[in-house]
């Protein structure tokens, strides 16, 4: 398998099936709850970046598709070690591509600008990849303890990043 074959199947085993939750701001087409139409998330693909898009039919190729195009290329993944890659994919699907690039570049210790161009790939590179890894979910844990939604969903957001450091090291 290639990293993003691999990635991809790693994100769908945790982003399954449909979810309508109505106090998640990503089920909705505004992405603020309550506001405008209540078209939840599968695959982890949200109405709130797709609002036009018919989420419940939502086949998984389509997901894939919009995996590659959307976020791993974006973030330009294929430029990192695989652990490195999975661990900024599953942050951009989750978090958004600017929220993810600046936790990398946190991780490696450079300029915060939210653009990975070469100076973020020389700094991730001139570290040992585990290394990365630790500090970008160290900094993404951190970053979600601060979210208005921790009280609510830090239990699943926390089991998400153990087992992703879990899957960075396998």
């Amino acid at each position: 398998m290639d990293n993003f074959t691999d990635s991809f199947a790693k994100l769908i085993d945790v982003e399954k099936g449909l979810s309508l939750d109505p106090n998640d701001r990503g089920n909705w087409t505004s992405g603020k709850i309550g506001v405008g139409t209540l078209r939840g998330t599968k695959y982890g693909v949200s109405a709130a970046s797709y609002p036009t898009l018919d989420i419940a039919n939502l086949t998984l190729d389509d997901a894939q598709a919009i995996y590659r195009r959307d976020y791993w290329n974006k973030v330009q993944a294929d430029r990192f070690a695989a652990s490195i890659a999975f661990q900024l994919f599953d942050a951009a699907v989750n978090s958004g591509i600017y929220a993810a690039s600046i936790l990398l570049q946190k991780a490696a210790g450079a300029l915060a600008d939210g653009v990975i161009g070469n100076q973020t790939v020389a700094a991730v590179t001139a570290l040992p990849a585990p290394v990365v890894a630790a500090r970008f979910n160290a900094y993404r844990l951190l970053d979600m303890t601060d979210m208005t939604g921790w009280p609510v969903y830090s239990r699943g957001w926390a089991k998400r990043i153990a087992n992703n450091l879990l899957a960075g090291v396998a």
